[in-house]
């Protein structure tokens, strides 16, 4: 029996609208692909997953009917199930880890994750397990998922945990960079209001660095501090005509639709301008996220890489989903400049042809220009989506917080940065990462800060 995967909404009618594309597992389908799993005695998906969930357990659990049990196992160990069921790499995780993976039908772990975690929104949430709340209070900077996962943690030892959200609603990058039809913005809120209901306040419109200081939280009697502030700060390619009107970096295009709900304008009052034709650069899910959202809003899409399909680091199901949706796909293409109308807004792109050459730091193949094959390509619009840097607001306001060249904030093994009490995790350590890649760091992070607090009493 091979692996089983998740129906889809037909890829005409999902150009229409928002709507979630995957339909997730009826409870036939569930049991199907979980009678699947051999049960390892030595499971090695629990080592491939960043916050160790009991795969096998929870699995077996809806091999056996019991959907609520199996949702109750993995919160054990994962404060936001049905986040990561929907943008999770798990093939490049737990599932690559499986052993069923060496005949290419590993287990559909995050599928069967997104169901037992949509077990509340069917039925109502489960009992939260808060505990009585000590007088210890630790703050939270940023309320992304590693923000998330280290306030869960907390608040399930007993902490008075308040998280400080410099944006109007929570979420991080899970509610301003993840589109609605990846992942609905009902789940992220729903999984917010279960960390809530652990005890943990949310505080936002709250900029720490200039709100408050880090300072200022110690003066208030926060026993520790957790900077999860995340990669927010866009890239560019440096190239001629970026600065020309209708030229957006990833994270205004997304943050504009996804936060501020710009494609209902006048309804909403934050418009965006874009022509009929869009150039997406870059090669990763949110370069795919941008082109998909720019397809729903009835534009032409050209996605332009400068290696080939087999090197894009986004997900191969997100690929397949953008090709279903009619993205045009422009290989081994490297943007150089941007050209410009008399109205100063796009008009055209300029583009030179690339080969592949030796392996570079990443194990890739290292994209090298080929002399003389540039060409123009017609866009109105250029969206650039080729990676984010570490907010730097909070470093570059607390100098004694030392910090490496790329921004990124130096911790030790203890993710312990150059101030005492202060701890910092996810991707304004790492550089951007997954979604699960940092609620690991700020699970890990809990438990480091509980043992500081502990040790200083």
């Amino acid at each position: 029996m091979g692996r089983k995967e998740p129906k889809k909404r037909n890829p005409q009618d999902r150009l229409n609208n928002f709507l979630e594309v995957s339909l997730g597992f009826t409870d036939e389908e569930a049991k199907e692909e979980a009678t699947r799993c051999l049960n390892c005695k030595n499971p090695a998906c629990v080592k491939g997953c960043p916050v160790n969930i009991d795969i096998p357990e929870f699995i077996q659990l809806i091999k056996e009917g019991k959907r609520k049990e199996a949702l109750l196992k993995i919160k054990e160990k994962n404060t936001l199930p049905a986040i990561c069921g929907r943008v999770c790499p798990q093939e490049e995780q737990c599932e690559k880890l499986c052993i069923l993976a060496k005949n290419n039908q590993p287990i559909n772990i995050g599928a069967l994750e997104r169901y037992a975690a949509d077990y509340e929104l069917l039925f109502g949430s489960l009992d939260s397990k808060k505990k009585d709340t000590s007088p210890v209070k630790v703050a939270v900077v940023g309320s992304g998922p590693a923000g998330l996962s280290c306030a869960g943690e907390l608040a399930k030892m007993g902490y008075m945990v308040v998280i400080f959200e410099s944006l109007h609603k929570a979420g991080g990058v899970l509610t301003y960079g993840i589109p609605e039809f990846r992942l609905p913005k009902r789940i992220v809120e729903h999984e917010i209001d279960y960390i809530k209901s652990l005890g943990v306040e949310i505080r936002l419109d709250t900029l720490i660095g200039l709100t408050y200081t880090i300072n200022d939280l110690f003066n208030e009697d926060f026993k520790a501090i957790f900077v999860a502030t995340g990669a927010g700060l866009p890239q560019f390619l440096g190239i001629e005509g970026e600065n020309i009107n209708r030229v957006y970096s990833a994270n205004e295009f997304l943050t504009r639709i996804n936060l501020m709900q710009a494609h209902k304008f006048p309804q909403y009052n934050t418009p965006i301008s874009l022509g009929k034709t869009v150039a997406v650069i870059g090669g990763g899910n949110v370069a795919l996220d941008c082109a998909r959202v720019a397809k729903r809003l009835g534009k032409e899409v050209i996605l332009i890489y400068r290696r080939t399909e087999k090197e894009m680091p986004a997900r191969i199901e997100e690929i397949k989903n953008a090709k279903e949706e009619n993205i045009q796909f422009l290989f081994l293409t490297q943007p150089v400049r941007i050209l410009a109308d008399e109205e100063s807004k796009v008009k055209a792109i300029e583009c030179i042809k690339m080969r592949l050459g030796p392996l570079d730091d990443t194990g890739r193949q290292k994209p090298i220009p080929i002399e003389g094959s540039n060409f123009i390509i017609n866009v109105d619009t250029v969206i650039v989506a080729i990676g984010q840097n570490p907010n730097p607001l909070i470093p570059r306001l607390t100098p004694e917080l030392k910090t490496n060249p790329d921004g990124t904030i130096i911790v030790d093994e203890n993710l312990a940065t150059s101030i005492k009490g202060v701890f910092a995790g996810g991707d304004i350590v790492t550089g951007s990462d997954t979604v699960i890649s940092a609620m690991g760091a700020g699970k890990r992070a809990a438990y480091f800060i509980d043992r500081y607090i502990k040790n200083e009493h």
